[in-house]
């Protein structure tokens, strides 16, 4: 049960860092002035668009590295 709450920790920790990074390049006046940003937001009401976008890109790395951690499992020597 604890190596399954620290992946869970883990892709959490992933995918803060991937909403704020991708926040960043998509958006990069929220460094210089983010109420603006916030309040273009609430204007708008979208509020779940950043969280959308980063669950997509998550699943399409997370599938990506997942596939890796297959075929690299296949070459690995198995130990008994």
């Amino acid at each position: 049960m604890e190596k399954f709450k620290n992946a869970i920790k883990r892709e959490i920790f992933v995918y803060l860092v991937m909403l704020f990074v991708l926040g960043l390049v998509m958006h990069s006046d929220l460094l210089s002035d983010p109420s603006s940003r916030f309040q273009m937001m609430h204007e708008k009401g979208n509020y779940s668009h950043p969280f959308l976008y980063t669950f997509f890109v998550y699943i399409i790395l997370f599938l990506i590295r997942k596939t890796l951690d297959f075929i690299m499992g296949l070459f690995r020597k198995k130990t008994h």
